[in-house]
């Protein structure tokens, strides 16, 4: 988790993740990473993870890191059950997951797809109430969350040639 004061604006980089209510805003930039943003429109609390892959095999007494889309979900969660809140009352969004390889680079990895498919998944299957999508295509995007009226805003950059 990131850390942040009262009224500060977050810049969350790949990997990183906060969840909270004192911070104003949560931002971050997106290629093929992915952003989910969680919002609680009683208690005007949230958060944002920045992922950068869907998973990785690990071993049980290996901590949980946030570039790994499964993991940083489940350090999302266990923040909003100690703050006294359940999945199904948090408003989410799905932003990124963009093609960033060139069609001429050979080998494709579907990266982007792949964290567009364990967003759809984990958003599913802790039972989030799904408010806003802007996935795939080729665009980098920069999503903000401002914590307090969980406002979304969502910008698309120029597509990769």
């Amino acid at each position: 988790m990131v850390p942040g004061g009262p009224g500060e604006n977050l810049m969350l980089l790949p990997g990183q993740l906060h969840f909270g209510r004192q911070v104003a805003a949560l931002r971050t930039l997106l290629g093929s990473c992915v952003a989910i943003t969680l919002w609680h429109p009683n208690k005007r609390m949230g958060g944002m993870c920045h992922y950068l892959l869907p998973s990785r095999r690990r071993s049980a007494d290996t901590p949980l890191e946030g570039r790994f889309g499964d993991e940083a979900m489940e350090l999302m969660v266990e923040a909003l059950y100690r703050a006294g809140t359940r999945p199904d009352e948090f408003e989410a969004h799905l932003y990124g997951g963009a093609d960033t390889m060139p069609d001429t680079a050979g080998a494709k990895f579907n990266i982007g797809e792949r964290n567009i498919e364990a967003g759809w998944a984990m958003i599913d299957h802790y039972g989030f109430q799904l408010q806003g999508v802007d996935v795939g295509d080729n665009v980098p995007r920069t999503v903000t969350l401002r914590l307090a009226t969980g406002e979304v805003d969502m910008r698309r950059g120029q597509p990769r040639k």
